[in-house]
């Protein structure tokens, strides 16, 4: 990102390979992990279509950002677009959603921490643990860009890795009955038990709007573009491989994990990630998937801390933050608005740790909180294509010879906004994600009346 101050720029320091890693860790989180059989009871073996449609829906959305940011990458460069082709006030939107789902997330993913360190460390105060946790990834995001997109990688990897070698353990059970006596499995588990469409149009609908939830984070693309080196080159091989990528981890650990295991006894058997190791002989598979978990509570944490950050010492030059958040370190980060957003998921966590303290039920609130952040989640993916479509109109010219188009525009484009719209329909449906959906949109509303109180609807752009 460059601001109004031409002298206040964001160092570009990180490689097309971290670049790459940063979008598809970002989009695998604990979700995948431990959150895939709440998506399965829905709709049963169908869940593996649902997957696959989020993931054409992503398609169209990463396509239409990366042809926008192959003309002009920066920092928050989603919000950008937002601004100069729909309206300042979506680009408000798209910037502080970014920054609440993230402190939120990042919440979330401390506290998943904090337990799984306690399998190793039992005797651990959660609190200890959490400072720990919060104390390593503001250090790592202070240091440099470069420091959080190595830290970043790694921890990518380490599930990318997993996932890999759960899909071909997987597969040796189905085909070959490796770890079940020598006897394949087959494929009849994904009909066998009540049919491939357990729960109905109804459940898939259901399952198709928890599904997004975990593909969120893909757009961190639009974000660490502007400290890239050569960003048009590392903005399309990375969009280009990140998402049949995830297409592959997601659906293919799903498919896995429903072909191996009757769809409605998964919530009896723990982790389908730890019980696949274990049937091949792997006796340490409980801690393995541990680490891995951890990693990616890790990850999340360290993806929001980083992505809010920049949105908000972006909302900082735009005058819609306090201006001390502008300010660049020595190493050319925005040290103060790290330290904010961190002092935002410690606060959290601190408030989470003594609610539960005080009373267990209350524990359930902060569930509510977190899937309050899926709908503000959604908005950075809805200005994307919404800002595509001007950009199109206004930009006959660059289009001519541009390398990096959308395919089948405009009509993928609209798919996708009606796709989107349907989604949120149905977790206004779903008793189990009402609460937090309008949870989320009165937050948007909030921001709203915040920015029309403070700017009008006027719109400079026109």
């Amino acid at each position: 990102m460059e601001s109004k101050d031409k002298n206040i720029k964001l160092k570009r320091s990180m490689s097309a390979g971290q670049l790459e890693m940063i979008s598809l860790g970002g989009a695998i989180g604990v979700g995948l992990f431990m959150g895939s059989t709440s998506t399965i009871k829905w709709t049963g073996p169908s869940v593996i279509l649902a997957y696959a449609l989020v993931g054409v829906l992503l398609y169209v959305i990463m396509r239409a950002l990366g042809e926008m940011l192959y003309v002009n990458p920066g920092t928050g460069s989603f919000a950008s677009f937002a601004t100069e082709y729909v309206h300042p006030l979506a680009g408000y939107l798209a910037e502080w959603s970014n920054v609440i789902e993230y402190i939120i997330v990042g919440m979330s993913e401390v506290v998943a921490a904090t337990e799984y360190l306690n399998y190793w460390w039992p005797h651990l105060p959660d609190w200890i643990a959490g400072l720990v946790v919060i104390a390593f990834l503001t250090l790592a995001n202070l240091v440099s860009a470069k420091t959080y997109g190595t830290l970043e990688f790694y921890f990518s990897m380490i599930k990318v890795v997993t996932i890999i070698l759960m899909i071909i353990l997987g597969l040796l059970i189905i085909v070959f009955g490796i770890g079940h006596h020598g006897i394949p499995i087959g494929f009849h588990n994904l009909w066998s038990n009540g049919g491939f469409f357990t729960g109905g149009f109804k459940g898939f609908m259901f399952a198709l709007a928890i599904v997004v939830g975990s593909y969120q984070g893909i757009e961190l693309l639009g974000i660490s573009a502007g400290e890239a080196k050569e960003p048009q080159k590392a903005i399309v091989k990375s969009v280009k491989s990140v998402i049949w990528r995830i297409l592959i981890f997601y659906v293919g650990a799903i498919f896995v994990i429903v072909t191996i295991y009757p769809w409605n006894k998964l919530g009896s058997i723990g982790s389908p990630f730890v019980e696949t190791f274990a049937k091949i002989g792997i006796t340490s598979a409980a801690g393995i998937i541990n680490f891995v978990v951890l990693t990616a509570a890790m990850s999340g944490a360290n993806s929001g801390i980083y992505s809010s950050s920049r949105m908000l010492f972006k909302l900082s030059h735009e005058g819609d933050a306090p201006k001390v958040l502008g300010k660049l370190s020595k190493r050319k980060v925005p040290n103060l608005a790290i330290l904010a957003i961190s002092g935002g998921i410690l606060l959290g966590f601190v408030l989470n740790t003594i609610m539960a303290a005080l009373n267990k039920s209350t524990a359930n609130l902060f569930v509510i909180i977190f899937s309050s952040s899926v709908l503000p989640g959604m908005v950075p993916w809805l200005v994307i294509l919404l800002a595509e479509l001007r950009f199109r109109k206004n930009s006959p010219d660059i289009m001519k010879d541009h390398p990096f188009k959308l395919p089948l525009y405009p009509l993928s484009n609209y798919l996708a906004l009606i796709s989107m719209l349907i989604i949120v329909i149905f977790m206004f449906i779903n008793p189990d994600t009402r609460v937090s959906v309008s949870v989320g949109a009165v937050l948007l509303i909030i921001l709203t009346v915040v920015y029309i109180c403070r700017h009008g609807l006027k719109n400079p752009n026109k």
